[in-house]
């Protein structure tokens, strides 16, 4: 069983930038992983996905602002966020699965989350 520990959440000002890190307890190489984030009240939602081939899906409200990338030699997924925007305010969860789920919330293998809050 995959377990995901995410890291690099924070508060920040509109407009700033962070980088999010998922490390994985196993080797990764194959496996299809995503970003997920989920604000107060509302549903969780997919925000960034990337296959084994490293072919990358980002949801409109992102696309341009946030970068999916893996190091498979290091098992970590990272989620680089430039131009955040209060809205962007929510716990972001990595996910992982051995089949393409894309942005779809029905990945097998969970991290606990990471806060990430921008103040305008």
């Amino acid at each position: 069983q995959v377990q995901l520990v995410e890291s690099g959440g924070g508060s920040v000002q509109s407009g700033g930038s962070l980088r999010l890190s998922c490390i994985a307890s196993e080797y990764t190489y194959g496996y299809y992983m995503a970003w997920f984030r989920q604000a107060p009240g509302k549903e969780r939602e997919g925000v960034a996905a990337i296959d084994s081939t490293g072919s990358t899906t980002y949801a409109h409200s992102v696309k341009g602002r946030f970068t999916i990338s893996k190091d498979s030699a290091k098992n970590t997924l990272y989620l680089h966020m430039n131009s955040l925007k209060p809205e962007d305010t929510a716990m972001y969860y990595c996910a992982a699965d051995t089949r393409n789920w894309m942005l779809l919330d029905i990945y097998t293998y969970w991290g606990q989350g990471t806060q990430v809050t921008v103040s305008s």
